[in-house]
């Protein structure tokens, strides 16, 4: 896969988690049950099993004995629930819409601050996954030079690995919440049955992509660093080749008088040398003899 490609692969997996992300932080469907609620008196038109009905044809007559056969569960009803970070809705028997209140005015006192926590780590999740898709934009379209696209591809790396990190332990914390709630909270608000709902599960993916966009990136940072070293290496290879460097494990040996009349051994060669503006041939022999030295040197062009 080619840088581009790579680049836009961990853009569209970062951006799909913070539309993910978002959505499920605004929603109030992360879990989803029922309640079981006692039957309302049917009232005037009102009909159906949702409601108590009267045995007595005189049935708006105060004084009169009113006859009531439900019993056991037939005087229940299921009442389904919705709730999400923020609010905790319900449906109203026998009637059209839903009544919410706050999720945090339901949660136990002392839950309450591992609430707020989930909440800002929540916030700090998208912000970081925000910055992270600007990040991958402005590399995508605006960096000049190949060190810069690294630095802001690293930068980048960190950003959304710290995100998927927050995003996580945000939401383990709502859900140990939630399940406080639901052994300790109100009477009139505990659930009979309840599973996760779809912003669950949105908040899930919304984690799974931002990991995916992470792994994503530093797999192209990691490449593209190996095939600067690899072009950086071919190229070495092949200035060596044009130009003819000598075989240092190989220098040529003469022997020449040395230090106080003895013989020692001297080693010379070639290698290109820049010279005003262009590549000369510089050849040298080195003469080493304890602290003695002798380099001797010319240039040919």
């Amino acid at each position: 896969m080619k840088q581009r490609q790579r680049a836009s692969a961990a853009f569209s997996l970062s951006f799909l988690s913070l539309v993910f992300s978002i959505t499920a932080f605004s929603s109030s469907y992360w879990c989803e049950g029922t309640r079981k609620v006692a039957k309302p008196f049917c009232t005037g038109q009102s009909k159906g099993d949702h409601c108590i009905r009267f045995n007595s044809p005189d049935a708006n007559n105060s004084n009169a004995v009113q006859y009531i056969w439900e019993t056991g569960d037939d005087k229940f009803v299921d009442q389904k629930f919705h709730a999400g970070i923020w609010y905790s809705c319900e449906e109203i028997i026998n009637e059209e819409g839903e009544k919410c209140r706050s999720f945090i005015s339901l949660t136990p006192a002392s839950d309450r601050g591992v609430l707020w926590l989930s909440i800002v780590t929540e916030l700090l999740y998208i912000i970081l996954l925000l910055t992270g898709v600007i990040l991958m934009a402005v590399e995508m379209c605006y960096y000049s030079t190949v060190i810069d696209g690294l630095k802001i591809n690293a930068f980048s790396a960190v950003v959304t690995v710290l995100a998927g990190l927050l995003g996580m332990v945000a939401h383990m914390m709502y859900t140990t919440v939630f399940q406080m709630t639901v052994n300790l909270g109100p009477e009139d608000w505990r659930p009979h049955t309840w599973d996760y709902g779809w912003s669950y599960c949105l908040a899930w993916a919304s984690f799974a992509c931002c990991m995916a966009a992470a792994v994503t990136t530093i797999n192209k940072y990691t490449k593209t660093i190996l095939e600067f070293k690899h072009k950086r290496k071919t190229l070495g290879r092949s200035l060596q080749i044009k130009y003819k460097f000598p075989d240092r494990t190989s220098p040529e040996k003469c022997s020449r008088p040395g230090w106080m009349g003895l013989e020692e051994t001297c080693y010379s060669g070639r290698c290109p040398f820049p010279w005003q503006g262009s590549w000369n041939w510089m050849s040298f022999q080195m003469c080493p003899h304890l602290n003695h030295s002798m380099i001797l040197c010319d240039f040919q062009t």
